[in-house]
Order: C-alpha cells, then structure tokens, then sequence
C-alpha cells in the first residue's frame, strides 16, 4: 500500500522559487529598438568589419558571434536564461535533448572509459549507452539510483555519474547531495536529467551536481511545439564541452527555436502550479481507485532525495490491476491523447504495454522490470474535473 503524501499547500511550498522565476523570466532590458521580445537573427554566418576583427575573433581576443552553429545571439539569450534559472554560470543549447545528452557524456567519457548510470533512465538515453556506446568501447553500470551503498560501490574508476531524479516511468528519486559528494571524492562528473522538475522545481548545482541536462521540448517550451535540449553548468564545463563535441557533432540549435524557447519560459512560472495541483489531485484519485494498485508520484516517498523538491511536476505513473483491459483504457480516454513526450499543454498517456515492445533487447523498461499493468499520464492544462471524469469512464469501459 502507498505511503500518504504529506500535507502542504502546493502554493507556499513553491512561493520562493516561483517567484525568484517570474522575475527573471519576464523581465529584460530593453532590446535593440526598444522591443519588448528579443530579435530573432535568423542568419547562418556573422561577418567581419576587418581583418584584424575576424583575427582577433578567431583567436579569442575578441567575442563575435562567427557561425549559428557556434553562437547565435537569439539562441544565446535562452542559453543565458537557463544558466541564471539553474544558477549555473553558463549553458549550452541543443537541436534536441539527446544531442544535449549525447554531446555531454562523450565529452567526458572516452574509450576504454566506464561511466555509472541510474536504472529507469530515459528509454534514448539508456539506447544511446547500449547501441552505439558499446562500439566506442564504452562501459555503462546501471545501479538503484536511490540506493547511496550500490551507487558507492560501483563509483571506483568511472568518469561520470548520469542521475535522474526523479527517474523515468518509475519517479525513483536520488539524495543529490550524498551522491554528489561521493562522486566528488572519486573525481567524478555528475550529470542529471532534471527535465522533470525543471530549475523551478530543482536546482541540482546548488546540491553539488556539474552538469544540468534538458529536454526543453517539455516544460521549458510548454506548447509541444519545439524539439530542442540544453545544458547548464560551470564555465570551465561548457568549455570543455564546447571543444570536445558540441560542434563537431552538429546538434546546434536554431535561432526560431531559441525564440520559441524564450516564449515559452516566461509562462513557465504560471503553468508549473497548475501541473502539479492536478496531478497531485489525480494521483490521490487514482490511489483511492479499486482499479489502481500502485501510483508512482515523487508525493508519495519518503526518499531523502525528496527534500530538494520545491514542487511536483505533472507527469507520474500508475500500476492497474489485472483485470483492467489496458488497450481499451487507453482507447477510452477522449482528454489525453495518445502519443510520447510531456510537458506541454496537453494531456498524454503512455501505457508501458506498448512501450516493451518498442526496441526488443535495447529496452529500457524491459532491462529494468516496468510492470506491463504501467500507465503513464502527463496531465496538461486542462480542467481536472474533466480529466478525472474522463478517467472514470475510461476505467467503466476497460472491464475484462
């Protein structure tokens, strides 16, 4: 049986944050001509007033933007506003999470190299260690994130620590702060997905993690519009990363993206509260349900990893019973649509049923034992009275 959340006010639990966020994200200084929205500079290449100029640039006496795939000043404001969110000193914007993701690991972990991972990673990113690491002669240990003794046990030797908390599909949650401190007295990178909680909810650098990855196509852009990743970290990090991989493997982002990004920061102080009150409100409906067994909300541990939330996303899994016919849920639901991703405005579901069929043998959920009864909701910015009244039905309709 679940453990009860406890008690709090969803409002004062994320006042600090939000309203450090707000601020930050909705005000600026004047741009050129007195717009209130940033220019976007739509150009490929930045060209030169002088030779000396193109000289100096080159050699990193002077800052100019040279080529979009390098800096790009639209792309560059959203790389800056990430940084301040995540109290990072820099950032590096990506074509995709998993550019931002892969770019990242292979900066620091090379050939003939280990790296420790958590269980329950994201399905892409658990494909990229286990497909193409392997030729690169990369090793990749998975442990229980939330289990300081196996994390501990398997840091001896590895480059780089990859976290997520909470974890995919699983909401697994890691203590930061214990985990980061061992990695430390190893040498070790950490890195965590903290797409999740996103910087309103989390702030990984201040509990000790190097590097802060982003999917931004999910609560950072918030409208299911843009595809797009980003990393924030120390100086000298972003550094390295820029000169390892980030432009020899191409995954730069555009200038429209950065805007639409830019866009979509400065509602995400407004939308994180009203994900988190109705998906909390939902998860304690369907812990109530007799058709749910299990729900897997951060809300409902007693993890220490959960003392570095400030709030709770809208995105969770529950387990149903075994006489619910899960194809016929699925179908039954008219408000949450079927499809991947999160995030965004709209309600989704995943049911991990389809999901082990995805990639047989390079299966995340498979490798790790996600129970076929899992269902995954993202719950958007619809009323959760017609979210939960559609769920209702949907369960009357799913009886075998």
């Amino acid at each position: 049986m679940n453990e009860q959340p406890n008690t709090f006010d969803p409002a004062s639990l994320a006042s600090d944050y939000l309203g450090e966020a707000a601020t930050l994200l909705a005000h600026d200084d004047p741009f050129p001509g007195g717009a209130v929205v940033p220019p976007i500079y739509q150009t490929s290449l930045f060209t030169f007033a002088s030779y000396a100029d193109m000289a100096d640039t080159f050699a990193g006496r002077r800052k100019q933007p040279i080529y979009s795939r390098g800096d790009n000043p639209t792309v560059m404001e959203f790389e800056a506003r990430v940084a301040a969110l995540e109290g990072a000193e820099a950032a590096r914007g990506f074509s995709s999470g998993m550019a931002a993701i892969s770019a990242t690991v292979l900066a620091f972990v090379g050939a003939g190299e280990r790296m420790v991972a958590v269980r329950n990673c994201y399905g892409d990113a658990y494909r990229l260690f286990e497909r193409l690491f392997p030729r690169l002669n990369i090793k990749v240990d998975y442990v229980d994130g939330a289990d300081p003794d196996a994390v501990a046990a398997a840091l001896p030797g590895a480059k780089l620590l990859y976290l997520e908390s909470p974890t995919s599909m699983m909401f697994e949650l890691q203590d930061l702060e214990h985990l980061t401190r061992l990695a430390k007295e190893h040498g070790i990178v950490t890195t965590i997905d903290n797409s999740w909680a996103t910087p309103v909810f989390q702030k990984p650098v201040s509990h000790g993690v190097d590097l802060v990855l982003h999917s931004a196509s999910k609560y950072l852009s918030g409208h299911s519009d843009t595809v797009a990743g980003v990393v924030a970290g120390s100086a000298a990090h972003i550094k390295h990363i820029n000169e390892q991989t980030y432009s020899q493997l191409g995954g730069k982002l555009s200038p429209f993206e950065g805007w639409l990004l830019l866009r979509g920061l400065r509602t995400l102080p407004l939308r994180l509260p009203h994900h988190m009150k109705s998906g909390l409100i939902l998860a304690e409906r369907l812990k109530a349900h007799g058709k749910v067994e299990r729900v897997n909300h951060p809300a409902y541990s007693n993890h220490p990893g959960k003392k570095t939330l400030a709030g709770y996303a809208g995105l969770f899994s529950f387990e149903v019973t075994e006489d619910v016919d899960i194809p016929a849920f699925v179908d039954a639901l008219k408000y949450f649509r079927i499809g991947v991703s999160w995030g965004g405005h709209e309600s989704l579901v995943v049911p991990a049923k389809a999901s082990l069929e995805q990639t047989p043998g390079i299966n995340s959920m498979a490798r790790f034992g996600v129970s076929p009864r899992t269902i995954r909701f993202n719950v958007g910015l619809e009323n959760v009275e017609d979210l939960w009244a559609d769920i209702a039905q949907a369960f009357d309709r799913s009886k075998k």
